[in-house]
Formats: structure tokens, C-alpha cells, sequence
């Protein structure tokens, strides 16, 4: 299993070659490692924790092609399904995984319904909350031009001109500790969630013309 999971980590890291920092292999490898220690806690199977956490942003980029109107999630699972084929993956643990993948946006009915999918989606929406948070909010927001903050009040894209990390952090970021699906991750987003209120907050008091 170590040598396939190192196989897949070389195939997967030449798809985020030249991506935006903010969802760059570096993102993955973060989600990769929380994820695994999450489901040590939540007794999940790491096995196909570790094949999601790899394969679960690899049409990011592509999605970025389209300006936000193309799912990533679908476009990834897409490619993941190839690439599990090539390694003889059987077919349960491919269903599982790919799962796990169309399941991590929470988006258009796809919930997660497994543990590992579970584990999978806290991991990845962690990695949009505390420090790291805020520094892939910047690194997107000067990636495509936008405001360091901005007092429009609106809920976007995240492409548009007046998005800001402020209205990101208002609009999603905010919710994300209420979205976990596993007591472990609930407890780490807690303390992340904290942190981003906090900076927020002095943000905020140092730009006040009040």
C-alpha cells in the first residue's frame, strides 16, 4: 500500500504544477497529513483517507481555468477514477474513495456520508480556517487582483472585483467551525476559528476611520 500511495503522490503532484499558492501542492500535503491524524482519532480507514486527501483537489486548476463556473470536485473525480484504475485499486475502496473526493465541497447534495469522507472534508475546509487560513485568503485575494479589504456587502464568487479576504472571512470562512463533521475536527476549527476572529478584529480596528 506504501508503494502505490508514493506512486499516486508522484502522478498527482504534476497536476499542480504552476497553481495559484493559495491551492498549490502544498495545500495538499497539508490536507494530507491532518487528515491522516483525524482519522487515527476517528478510527476511519487510512488507506483510502490517504488516497482521497491526495486525489481530491487534482482538477483545481482546471476549475480556476473557468473562473469558478466548472466544479473541481466532479473534474477531479473524474481524474482520480483514471488514475485509481491504473493502479488496480478494487472496486470498493474506489467507490469510497471517490466518494470522499465529490463530498469534500458539501455542495449540490453531495454530503459526506462515511467517516472517511467525514475526515476528509474537515481536513480540507481546516486548512481554510486559522493562520493558513488567512495567508491562502491573501495569497488568492493578490493572486487575482483583489482589495486587501473591502466594506461591500455581498456574497460572490470570490472572483469578483470587491471580494476581499474580509468579505471571505464574513461570507464563508466564519462558518466553516459549525460545518465540521467530526468531534476532532470540531475542536481544532474551534481554536482556528479564534485565531481569524482575533485577526479580524485588529484588522478591522486599525483601518476604522472611527
Amino acid at each position: 500500500m506504501k508503494e502505490i500511495i508514493n506512486k499516486i503522490k508522484r502522478d498527482v503532484g504534476k497536476y499542480f504544477s504552476g497553481s495559484c499558492p493559495s491551492h498549490d501542492w502544498s495545500h495538499v500535503d497539508r490536507v494530507y497529513d491532518l487528515a491522516q491524524k483525524i482519522a487515527e482519532k476517528e478510527k476511519a480507514n487510512l488507506f483510502i483517507v490517504k488516497l482521497a486527501a491526495l486525489l481530491h483537489d487534482i482538477g483545481r486548476k482546471k476549475e480556476s481555468e473557468f473562473n469558478g463556473n466548472a466544479d473541481h470536485a466532479k473534474i477531479s473525480a473524474e481524474i482520480a477514477k483514471k488514475i485509481l484504475k491504473k493502479y488496480r485499486i478494487n472496486g470498493d475502496i474506489t467507490k469510497q474513495v471517490l466518494h470522499c473526493v465529490l463530498s469534500h465541497r458539501f455542495r449540490k447534495g453531495n454530503i459526506p456520508k462515511t467517516i472517511e469522507a467525514k475526515v476528509l472534508f474537515d481536513a480540507d475546509k481546516l486548512d481554510c480556517i486559522g493562520a493558513i487560513g488567512v495567508a491562502r485568503a491573501y495569497s488568492w485575494a493578490g493572486n487575482k487582483g483583489l482589495k486587501l479589504y473591502s466594506d461591500k456587502d455581498f456574497l460572490g464568487t470570490g472572483y469578483e472585483k470587491e471580494h476581499s479576504p474580509v468579505t471571505e472571512f464574513l461570507y464563508k470562512l466564519s462558518k466553516v467551525k459549525n460545518k465540521m463533521q467530526t468531534k476532532t475536527g470540531k475542536k481544532i476549527a474551534l481554536e482556528r476559528h479564534k485565531y481569524m476572529e482575533n485577526y479580524f478584529y485588529r484588522l478591522n480596528k486599525e483601518i476604522s476611520k472611527t
